[in-house]
């Protein structure tokens, strides 16, 4: 049907009104979000940030997902590592002990540790992790040693702990191929809960630094890390969620070209929208150095990653704190590497003048007998293998999850902090929401007059997201602001062939409201079969619905002002809209359908909702706890869904009244009546 004159006006209205969301040339011509794909061999780049405030609010961002992505968000609490430190050995200017402790029940970290001898008071301490080697921190050989390593530390004084990889060497309870499913881009059971390789390790590391800490003679200000390829992985994502490491040397892994290849390096959400130079810089302004090298992925840090990190720490007037080598070699942490790394640690932590080279000395690395944990030793009593530990990790989530619900309002408080986090970086979704109108686009809409009601068919798009969201907007034949706004989301709205007004949204029209319906993300995207690791630089189809549905409140929220904003989630989109709704500001009131979805099974989650890290976060009761306690109806929840949880935080809050479940359906009428209760 053509616009009639009167829709034509209204047009030209909407247009000087809203001028801030009606740039319909800051819509793409297609949603990118179908075609593009990321990975870990794209190149990547960093633009940087203008202001040391603006870095720091990105840093803090960074520093959750990553710390959400390992399923350390928040962190699991701190059991006794009860380290075991035997079987010294004198090297003369040195002594290295075998060690062995819990980061969690049942699950030990193995390694050595390299004491300086002949010194006094108190010392500085380096971790060093170990990279792919075939014999891992015992590897010793041209382009790596890493008994090496730490044995010349110490000969300068340092306390050294060089440790496994889980999977390598004395590790070997677990292997390296623990909760491998997503590498073949399956969200698994492990995935849901966020137990992955990854964490595993950063878990392992951040436990180290409580070792080290347990020895009298370290000083806690004074604590490096460096380590070499998947050890130089270990070593950023260290520093960049454990600020007790004061120095740092990632070698030959920081790179815009290349990510990291191994389970080790890749979880789910890890990078989406980021990559590994801007995680480096998250060590600014604590003294950094990267180690490149002519003959792998880093070869070009001197001119691109260096000085991309070198603008963050300008922004901290610190440019003398970061610093990069690059050795004519291949892949490696050879001698020239390792040289480098002493004088640049021994300035920053032994008040050394300059931070040139310093050589190695001395002879030879200990034997292997020496350096092997278990040796002629039996492995502790009680190990967990793989399947125990995903196991103990999944009912440890489970058993803070329970621990942390909210009885009063400092309880809630922290558990939106803590939890509400999880979940927003489990769903790598956000609220579009800047001080100006402008991160919402919106195309000029096509209208069309229908009886006594106007229909507006546009699309929306978040500032440089190269997304798009079809939305129409039926209201009463009226430019005024409406009273009432209910935002209506369904699956087939999704579909090409849906009919653009269903009943219910006549009957909401009919009823007084504006009714916005949106059409979310479809999903089907084709991933090449090549791609591993997707959802380490990707979202999933369910995390893109949850973001259009924000962004459509967004512009709810922006277009009227004054009306009050309700949420209508229909079907399989109900617990999508539910998502955002703990996402979003105030919600007025919500109408909630839980298409009889079972809240307390992981296959329902990975039939219906599978999003990387949801269950960790608390799901669908998180998303209630973290919203304002505003009016919300929750129907068709058959005998499976858990509306108990969500009723007694209501409940506590003296808000019982304003929260219902209903087993069944509930009809037009009801829901109408519903949305449009005074209260």
């Amino acid at each position: 049907m053509l616009a009639t004159n009167r829709a034509l006006s209204l047009l030209l209205c909407l247009t000087t009104l809203f001028p801030a969301i009606s740039s319909a040339q800051d819509v793409p011509a297609a949603d990118r979000r179908m075609s593009d794909v990321r990975h870990l061999d794209l190149t990547y780049s960093f633009s940087g940030y203008n202001t040391k405030e603006e870095w720091l609010r990105r840093a803090e961002s960074l520093r959750k997902q990553i710390l959400a992505s390992a399923g350390l968000l928040p962190m699991p609490p701190k059991t006794p590592i009860q380290p075991v430190i035997f079987g010294k050995v004198d090297r003369g200017d040195h002594t290295v002990e075998k060690v062995y402790f819990e980061s969690f029940p049942g699950f030990y970290v193995t390694g050595n540790l390299y004491r300086p001898k002949n010194v006094t008071g108190k010392l500085s301490a380096v971790l060093c992790p170990h990279g792919h080697w075939t014999y891992g921190r015992l590897e010793n050989q041209q382009h790596n040693s890493g008994p090496g390593r730490p044995a010349n530390f110490a000969r300068q004084g340092y306390v050294a702990f060089t440790y496994d990889m889980v999977g390598y060497v004395d590790s070997a309870a677990i292997s390296h191929r623990f909760a491998a499913g997503h590498r073949e881009n399956i969200v698994d059971r492990n995935a849901l809960w966020s137990v992955n390789l990854l964490g595993l390790q950063l878990w392992n590391s951040v436990r180290a630094v409580d070792f080290l800490l347990s020895l009298p003679e370290v000083d806690p200000e004074r604590i490096a890390c460096t380590g070499e390829s998947g050890g130089g992985t270990q070593t950023f994502l260290l520093m960049a969620v454990d600020e007790r490491i004061k120095v740092a040397a990632p070698v030959n892994m920081v790179s815009f070209y290349m990510q990291g290849g191994s389970l080790c390096e890749n979880a789910p959400n890890l990078r989406i929208d980021t990559n590994n130079v801007e995680v480096a810089a998250m060590m600014a302004p604590r003294p950094l150095m990267l180690v490149a090298a002519t003959g792998d992925w880093t070869k070009k840090v001197p001119t691109e990653e260096y000085p991309a990190i070198r603008n963050i720490y300008r922004l901290f007037g610190a440019e003398e704190k970061v610093t990069a080598v690059r050795m004519d070699a291949p892949h490696n942490y050879n001698q020239e590497s390792r040289e480098a790394v002493y004088g640049w640690f021994a300035h920053w932590l032994l008040e050394r003048p300059e931070t040139t080279p310093i050589k190695e000395r001395g002879g030879g690395v200990a034997t292997l007998n020496d350096l092997l944990v278990f040796f002629g030793r039996s492995r502790p009593e009680g190990e967990l293998n793989e399947e125990q530990l995903a196991a103990s990790l999944i009912e440890m989530a489970r058993k803070q999850l329970a621990e942390a619900e909210p009885r009063d309002a400092a309880g809630l408080e922290q558990y939106r902090e803590q939890f509400g986090a999880a979940l927003k970086y489990s769903l790598m979704a956000e609220y579009p929401s800047p001080p100006s109108l402008g991160d919402v686009a919106a195309s000029a809409p096509e209208i069309t007059q229908l009886n006594k009601t106007v229909k507006e068919d546009l699309l929306l798009s978040r500032k440089g997201q190269n997304d798009r969201v079809p939305v129409s907007v039926l209201r009463r034949d009226s430019s005024g602001q409406p009273a009432s706004v209910a935002l209506l989301v369904a699956p087939e709205v999704a579909q090409p062939d849906a009919t653009p007004m269903d009943d219910l949204s006549d009957q909401l029209v009919k009823a007084g409201l504006t009714v916005v319906t949106v059409r979310c993300f479809p999903g089907g995207r084709q991933v090449p079969g090549n791609i591993k690791f997707f959802t380490t630089y990707n979202r999933t189809d369910e995390a893109y619905r949850v973001q259009d549905i924000l962004t459509a409140i967004s512009y709810a929220k922006m277009r009227f002002p004054k009306a009050r904003i309700n949420l209508v989630g229909r079907g399989e989109a109900g617990l999508w809209a539910l998502f955002a709704r703990g996402l979003a500001p105030r919600i007025d009131r919500a109408v909630i359908d839980a298409a009889e979805f079972d809240t307390e099974s992981d296959e329902e989650y990975l039939k219906r909702l599978p999003i990387p890290g949801i269950r960790r976060a608390g799901d669908v009761t998180t998303a209630v706890a973290i919203a304002p306690l505003t009016p919300l109806t929750i129907y068709n929840r058959g005998t499976r869904f858990n509306a108990e949880k969500m009723e007694a935080i209501y409940r506590r809050f003296g808000r019982a009244e304003d929260f219902k479940s209903v087993p069944g359906g509930i009809s037009a009428p009801g829901l109408i009546a519903w949305l449009t209760a005074k209260k």
